[in-house]
């Protein structure tokens, strides 16, 4: 068995990425509560939610102008 590679008439453009993956750190206050009886304060600590969101744009080399755009990092559309 023998594996044959196809070959374009016309050359593929290279491949061009661009990701950005920063962290969002967000702290929401202390949360406070009043026991009774007696009467007592207890302070809890806010939460701290750390996120990573992502963004990746993934094109083609072909257009001078998307590459820039790509390069720039800035986003091409939404959907």
């Amino acid at each position: 068995m023998s594996c044959e590679k196809t070959v374009c008439a016309e050359p593929c453009p290279d491949p061009r990425a661009a990701a950005c993956n920063e962290p969002c750190v967000v702290a929401c206050p202390d949360s406070r509560v009043i026991i009774f009886p007696p009467p007592v304060v207890v302070t809890f600590p806010g939460p701290i939610l750390t996120t990573y969101p992502q963004e990746t744009v993934v094109g083609s080399t072909e257009s001078a102008e998307l590459a820039g755009v790509l390069e720039a990092g800035v986003p091409i559309g939404t959907g």
